[in-house]
């Protein structure tokens, strides 16, 4: 079996005036969830091998910021075709990066990954910014992951590891 996580990127920040859509950062509740939910991945020992990120900036910066507060070794990899990717070209790149990793993590942008989750596991899930995902594949290599579906094993929302202040 192999695991394929799902992270949405924080939150950014609408107030900055950006070129295009592709190069919106992170505002500072942002930041804070990225870096708070890569301590939680650490915590829950749900550090994957592998880290394949949309190069958007949003979703670049929130896998460094996980990776780098969570302390993971994990290699980065920014990918192109994640960026308004559908349900199967999603699918292909976990199987193209995947490699002999028994867990990856995809950074990316909603509505896909909503509708990669049903996808796979038919349920619906809430993927709110910064929220990670976890699925089991029935899969035993990545290249059997785009005709394989899971089961959902976390979703974990990063408002709900997050301090009021």
């Amino acid at each position: 079996m192999v695991n394929l996580m799902f992270m949405r990127h924080g939150k950014s920040d609408w107030d900055v005036a950006s070129p295009d859509d592709h190069s919106r950062p992170l505002n500072t509740r942002g930041k804070r969830s990225a870096e708070r939910m890569g301590v939680v991945i650490r915590e829950l020992g749900l550090i994957p091998e592998l880290v394949v990120s949309s190069t958007a900036l949003r979703a670049r910066s929130t896998a460094e910021l996980a990776r780098i507060s969570g302390g993971w070794d994990s290699r980065l990899v920014l990918e192109d075709d994640l960026y308004g990717a559908s349900v199967f070209e999603t699918l292909a790149v976990a199987a193209h990066h995947g490699g002999s990793a028994r867990r990856i993590m995809l950074v990316g942008h909603q509505p896909t990954w909503g509708m990669v989750v049903t996808h796979l596991t038919g349920s619906r899930a809430a993927i709110r910014t910064a929220t990670v995902v976890d699925i089991e594949m029935h899969a035993t290599s990545w290249d059997d992951v785009p005709q394989s579906r899971g089961a959902l094993v976390s979703l974990l929302q990063a408002r709900t590891f997050l301090h009021k202040e």
